[in-house]
């Protein structure tokens, strides 16, 4: 009974330590991804800009036949 006592304690010791790994894991994952979501969006900014000024600066020239 003491021995079985014993083997819980400790496979719930690993599991303890396991959860604490994979919150880790998971905690620089989101912080990843929250990263990559703020570089993509501020991709997406620069890159409907630059398209903004395109059509611009195309408005702004002669037709190619004058």
């Amino acid at each position: 009974m003491l021995d079985e006592l014993l083997e819980l304690q400790t496979q719930l010791s690993y599991q303890e330590d396991t959860i604490a790994q994979l919150n880790e894991v998971v905690t620089r994952q989101q912080k990843d991804i929250d990263r990559l979501t703020e570089a993509m969006t501020q991709l997406k900014k620069q890159f409907e800009e630059m398209v903004a000024e395109q059509l611009e600066s195309q408005e702004e020239l002669p037709p190619p036949h004058y």
